[in-house]
């Protein structure tokens, strides 16, 4: 069993941004962070899995519950959300890592989510955090220069019929010795086959292992 903590916090404009804290063990001095896609939530099954993963090794989990296909986001430009997801983000890591003292970090995004990772992994406390970037925005430069510059240990996976892949920016990424890259042939932005669910079970099941052995 474990505990689960939910909780509040204003974020851009006021708006209430949700979280949750996971945990088993309540001495644990690991956190997993996960960053969800706009419409891939952590019920998706990637962080649904990883989320999994972590807990059993008796990490913590905290994952981020933005809403932007909430309808008081229907006006907001790509950019705005951009900007918001970097604010929310933020004060989301501030009350957390104020609230409880961690030593060990792994950071997890997907799709939107490494929008703010990019940035947060500047903190000095994850100097030493290990990155999962699971379908990175790699056509933003704030992403890929994140990626190419990072000194963290990192795991890159993404599709190459994902809309958000181009093989120029990938080969900037798969150039950083810190970072394991895994490209992944046909499956699209949520690393699943399209009209075929049984082998896209099978990409889950080893994107997952990847995870847990990271």
């Amino acid at each position: 069993m474990f505990n689960v903590k939910t909780r509040t916090v204003k974020g851009y404009k006021e708006l209430d941004i949700p979280f949750t804290i996971l945990s088993r063990n309540e001495d644990s001095k690991n956190l997993a962070i996960i960053l969800p896609g706009e419409g891939y939530t952590t019920q998706g099954p990637l962080l649904h899995y990883s989320t999994g993963v972590f807990l059993h090794k008796s990490y913590d989990v905290l994952q981020v519950n933005y809403q932007y296909k909430n309808k008081v986001y229907d006006d907001f430009t790509i950019e705005e959300i951009s900007e918001a997801i970097k604010l929310d983000v933020k004060t989301v890591f501030d009350d957390v890592l104020t609230n409880k003292t961690y030593e060990n970090f792994y950071l997890i995004g997907k799709s939107l989510g490494t929008i703010a990772m990019s940035y947060e992994l500047n903190r000095e406390c994850f100097k030493n955090a290990k990155a999962i970037w699971l379908t990175p925005l790699i056509q933003r430069e704030d992403v890929l220069v994140a990626m190419v510059r990072s000194k963290n240990k990192g795991l890159c996976i993404i599709g190459d019929k994902d809309s958000f892949y181009t093989e120029e920016r990938y080969s900037k990424v798969i150039e950083n010795p810190n970072i394991t890259s895994k490209l992944i042939l046909n499956v699209n932005h949520s690393l699943e086959y399209d009209g075929n669910a049984v082998e896209s079970i099978d990409v889950l099941k080893s994107v997952i292992a990847e995870i847990e052995q990271f």
